[in-house]
């Protein structure tokens, strides 16, 4: 049976959303550059031998609709005879589109795929520009359509969370974050940017003088303290705990990884970063939709054989600090191992290319720390988790 291994893998910087550095760049165009600084890691490859691009988005509309993942291949400069197709499970997307092109070249389908994820929350907004609700589902299963910050509180109360226990998790994940650009940590995962402030019909001498290259996330906060976590309002409950703070941040970015028949990567001499493992899904109750890699971790452990003991890293989405700890602790997660270098609270969440972002952050980071098994997993709007599983080859 043919093995799928991951020979490349990258990301853009995140921007904070709606008025960071990547505010103005079109996600289409963002997804190109990853397609393109993903491909720029293996020049062996011929590009002529993708068979398909798969990108993941939580919002596919505007800016970002029209199959982007077909639009960012011919804007990345990819024949057309590459197919390629958007797919939407909201915030595990970018990982969902990885595990599709695995699972592609499992069954021998194809031999190269491309997959990622792109979003901008800046020109997207979350639920999109225009949300219609399913009336039978408004007065039989309201909870589908619950606020992702009212699920967490449902989970900070279910579970004993308090806002305290919220704020140091928060205040954790910006001083590893900080921490991690500081040593380096992620500059062999991120392919920069370069970003044009300018209006529109600007000449060309003024673009190139108004251009600069973006390498570096934007959301970690240097000057957060518990003191000034402590002092933010609740922002979706009057008696809440769940605050901006404490919640992950809004972002834009895009995300690329080649996957790729093992056998393949030999013939082109080419060193893979990991080999897919395992991915499943799991559904879990809307209102509770943060618990949803509660129930997923186990099913892609089963698939892979392992033990949760055997993972030596995970990459946990943390859509909100609340839902983080319930899932650490519900989900008997060794917190050592949890985002040892900062997680969506301090570095960012662009919905569908979260998963391949943090995708790229595992493998690079189990890469040089040699460890070997590695897992990606990320509660789901509407009730779900997802979790995938990846084995170090570096």
């Amino acid at each position: 049976m043919p093995e799928a291994v991951i020979v490349s893998a990258v990301r853009t910087p995140a921007g904070k959303a709606p008025r960071g550095r990547l505010a103005a760049v079109r996600p289409d165009d963002l997804a190109a550059i990853a397609i393109q600084g993903a491909l720029a890691r293996v020049p062996a490859l011929d590009s002529r031998e993708i068979e398909d691009i798969i990108v993941g988005c939580a919002m596919p509309e505007a800016e970002q609709g029209m199959n982007v993942a077909r639009i960012a291949a011919l804007r990345a400069g990819l024949p057309v005879e590459t197919a390629a197709m958007t797919v939407n499970r909201f915030c595990s997307s970018g990982l969902q589109t990885i595990a599709l092109a695995a699972q592609q070249i499992l069954t021998g389908q194809s031999r190269v795929v491309l997959a990622g994820g792109t979003e901008s929350m800046s020109m997207v907004p979350m639920g999109g520009n225009k949300v219609s609700a399913n009336p039978w589902l408004i007065d039989h299963h309201p909870d589908v359509y619950l606020s992702m910050g009212l699920t967490a509180e449902n989970l900070a109360r279910k579970f004993g969370i308090t806002r305290e226990d919220a704020d140091t998790f928060a205040l954790a994940s910006h001083q590893k974050a900080l921490a991690a650009i500081e040593q380096g940590i992620f500059a062999g995962e991120i392919v920069p940017v370069t970003v044009t402030n300018t209006s529109p019909g600007a000449s060309p001498a003024h673009v190139a003088q108004a251009s600069a290259l973006f390498d570096t996330d934007e959301g970690p906060r240097a000057d957060t303290s518990l003191e000034a976590l402590a002092k933010l309002k609740p922002a979706f409950h009057a008696q809440g705990t769940v605050t901006p703070g404490n919640s992950s941040q809004t972002s834009d970015g895009a995300a690329m990884a080649v996957v790729m028949e093992a056998a393949r990567a030999r013939e082109l001499g080419l060193a893979p970063l990991a080999r897919f493992v395992s991915f499943a899904t799991a559904g879990c109750a809307p209102e509770e939709m943060g618990l949803g890699p509660v129930f997923a971790i186990p099913k892609a452990l089963r698939q892979a054989g392992l033990t949760l003991e055997q993972i030596d890293r995970i990459e946990l989405n943390e859509a909100f600090a609340a839902q983080s700890l319930a899932v650490i602790r519900e989900a008997h997660l060794d917190p050592g191992k949890v985002n040892v270098h900062g997680g969506a609270i301090a570095l960012g969440h662009p919905l569908g290319c979260t998963g391949a972002k943090l995708t790229a952050t595992l493998l690079h980071s189990m890469r040089r720390d040699r460890l070997r098994y590695g897992l990606v997993t990320m509660c789901v709007g509407g009730g779900m988790g997802a979790a995938g599983i990846f084995e170090n080859l570096a």
